[in-house]
């Protein structure tokens, strides 16, 4: 159920040579661009309250994806752009849907975060495990229940799945 950026990149290659903290930083940005537009979809299929909350994830989402632009450059690397579009991990033809698609943007960004807060220097670490408890908050408004280690789900269904990392499989997810 993994969605890839169309015409884009595996969030886990890096350019600027593969330092863990600039490829986790990456991937978090990769995701982020992933977020903003979910969440464009998510907002067009919901109406009153829920289209005010997905109004307000989504400008979380934007504000996050320009500082972790500006973390890469400081940094030393040279910021991903988005994607021109990204595959949907399924159809989302109502609000139902809309609502489902929310919280999984929500667990695969938890996931992503979680990688962040392991390669993360003492500042970074601290923001990313605050994006990562706010995604957990998010995937649980838009769900409706809660998951125990937010951030791991993923990792133990990659590893039953594909065997792959959740940073690969989550990076340039949607």
């Amino acid at each position: 159920m993994r969605a890839t950026a169309v015409h884009g990149r595996n969030g886990r290659e890096d350019a600027d040579g593969g330092h863990d903290e600039l490829t986790a930083v990456q991937a978090a940005l990769a995701a982020e661009h992933a977020a903003v537009y979910g969440y464009g979809v998510v907002g067009g299929r919901v109406a009153g309250d829920r289209r005010k909350e997905a109004q307000a994830a989504y400008d979380g989402h934007r504000a996050r994806r320009d500082a972790l632009r500006r973390e890469v450059r400081d940094l030393g690397g040279t910021p991903r752009a988005a994607a021109a579009a990204y595959e949907l991990p399924f159809p989302v033809p109502d609000a139902a849907a809309a609502l489902r698609l929310a919280a999984e943007l929500e667990d695969r960004l938890a996931a992503v975060y979680a990688d962040l807060v392991r390669a993360g220097a003492a500042a970074r670490r601290t923001e990313a495990a605050a994006a990562l408890r706010e995604a957990a908050v998010r995937a649980v408004r838009w769900r409706g229940s809660g998951v125990a280690f937010p951030g791991l789900v993923e990792r133990a269904a990659a590893a039953t799945g594909s065997g792959a990392g959740a940073a690969s499989a989550s990076a340039g997810a949607l």
